[in-house]
Order: C-alpha cells, then sequence, then structure tokens
C-alpha cells in the first residue's frame, strides 16, 4: 500500500490545467510542423504557419493557445494499491481545476446549470472519469475540451450489419458536417462497441493518445490510415478554407458490444488538441 496526500493531487491538476492550456504535447507540434511542410494549398500552408506563430507565442508570453480554455476533462487512473490522504479525492480534483484556472487567469467557461446558465467562476466542476488498475501508481490525465469541436461531435447508433462500412461512412459524415466548425486541422478520436456511453467514453479518451501511434489492433490501425487520407481528401483544409490537411490523426479506440448493437461516437477536436499527463 503507498499513500499520495490529497494536497499532491490538488498541486498536480492546477499545474496541468496551466500547462495544457499553454503549451502543446510534443507530438501535437510535430503534427502540425510536419502538416505546415506538406501542405499543398497556398492559402491552407499559410494558415498553418500562423498556428505555429500562435503555438509559440502562447509559450513565450504565457497566453493561452486558444481563447476556448475549455472544460477540463479529467481521467484518473487510480493503482488499486494507492491510499488517498488528507481529504476527499473529488474535492481535491475539483479544487486543483478551480486553482488552475483563476490562478492561471484561464476564462472561466463552465455554468451551474445547463439552462439556468450562471457561470460558476472558477471553470469547476471538472467531468471526471475514474479507473481502479493494479499498482501503486496514480496516472492523471487533464485535457482541457473547447465547444467548437464538442459540439461537432456525434453518436451513431448502428446495425451490425452496417458494419466496417457503416462505421467508415460515420466517422467522414462526422467530419463533413462539421467542416469548418471545428476549427481544422482537427484530431478525430472514435469509439466503437460498448454502449450509449461506452462508445463516447472510448471516443474522448482517444484523443488523448499521442497522434504518431496507432490502434495494435491491424485492422484498426489500417482503418485510421485510410480515414486520415480519406478525411483530408475532402478539402476541407486547414480553417475549413481549402486544403489538402483537414485531420492531422484519426484515433479509433474499440470495446466489445451487445450482438444487436454496433455503437458508434466520433469526438472531434480541433487543432488545439490539448492533455497535460503525469505518473504520481
Amino acid at each position: 500500500m503507498r499513500t499520495i496526500q490529497i494536497s499532491e493531487v490538488t498541486q498536480n491538476i492546477k499545474e496541468m490545467c496551466i500547462e495544457a492550456n499553454h503549451f502543446l504535447t510534443k507530438d501535437m507540434k510535430t503534427a502540425l510542423e510536419d502538416a505546415c511542410e506538406k501542405e499543398k494549398a497556398p492559402l491552407g500552408k499559410q494558415i498553418l504557419c500562423q498556428l505555429q506563430e500562435n503555438l509559440n507565442i502562447a509559450g513565450e508570453d504565457m497566453i493561452p493557445i486558444c481563447q476556448d480554455t475549455g472544460m477540463a476533462v479529467i481521467f484518473m487512473e487510480v493503482g488499486q494499491d494507492v491510499h488517498f490522504e488528507g481529504g476527499s479525492l473529488e474535492d481535491a480534483i475539483q479544487e486543483g481545476v478551480r486553482k488552475g484556472y483563476v490562478e492561471g487567469f484561464l476564462r472561466k467557461s463552465v455554468v451551474k446549470d445547463p439552462l439556468i446558465r450562471e457561470n460558476t467562476k472558477d471553470n469547476t466542476p471538472a467531468v471526471i472519469h475514474y479507473e481502479i488498475v493494479p499498482g501503486d501508481e496514480l496516472k492523471i490525465t487533464v485535457a482541457p475540451k473547447g465547444f467548437g469541436s464538442e459540439n461537432m461531435s456525434r453518436v451513431f447508433m448502428l446495425k451490425p450489419a452496417d458494419g466496417i462500412e457503416g462505421v467508415k461512412n460515420a466517422i467522414l459524415t462526422a467530419v463533413k458536417d462539421a467542416g469548418p466548425n471545428a476549427c481544422p486541422p482537427m484530431v478525430v478520436g472514435v469509439g466503437v462497441g460498448g454502449t450509449f456511453e461506452k462508445c463516447a467514453l472510448l471516443a474522448k479518451k482517444a484523443l488523448t493518445r499521442p497522434v504518431d501511434e496507432h490502434s495494435p489492433i491491424p485492422y484498426v490501425k489500417e482503418m485510421e490510415e485510410e480515414l486520415l487520407t480519406r478525411i483530408n481528401k475532402t478539402g476541407i483544409g486547414p480553417g475549413g478554407l481549402g486544403g489538402t490537411t483537414t485531420a492531422l490523426a484519426v484515433n479509433i479506440n474499440t470495446y466489445p458490444t451487445h450482438i444487436a448493437g454496433l455503437p458508434v461516437a466520433v469526438n472531434i477536436c480541433c487543432h488545439v488538441n490539448r492533455h497535460s499527463v503525469r505518473v504520481l
């Protein structure tokens, strides 16, 4: 059994909220650099270069990469041999988000009630997903999610007979319908299988996978590569103004499902695919 102080969780989440909103991960930076070099449309290349410049300014001047600093989504992979001491884990996470957004001067975008719409003024509550895993470590992933792209996401409850082609068509439909509204170049997170809510969670988690890593399942890897090629042939392009770079990656997660169903979720993220990962 290993003890982790609750205060340590709060401090790390505070730092991660600030970090994720000012710096992209190395794989995302590399993907944007490569896209800027390979983009064939002059306007598309110009936009990608401007995005690169924006990224550099954000890091150097500590200005958020995007004005929409997102709703904080937290993945907690908790080792079963970890014991937390000093208070409530849930409260510690929310306090970390509160401190990160208030002390980091990040935009507060969360409302208390989805219909009454009163701002909480500290960007809490976060959306938290817990998973109990073997071991004595705590893996925290903080993924602020902006809603320009979140609003373009979809869930399709397909029939088993729709098969792999039906899944591909659903993904392409979601991307085409999103068009410029998802602030391309986008990262496309996909969840296939499980239930209505499980496939959505799979898709959200897929966005945190490095964009230079494919699924270990051979046929899924082939789908990811094929769909990225087909999406980039749509011509939507950077900023939705045309070009050969509409998406930087398609990440697909799968899970067993019921004999009568084929759930598919497409969670789209803009070029600011933010996440910070730490292991305590």
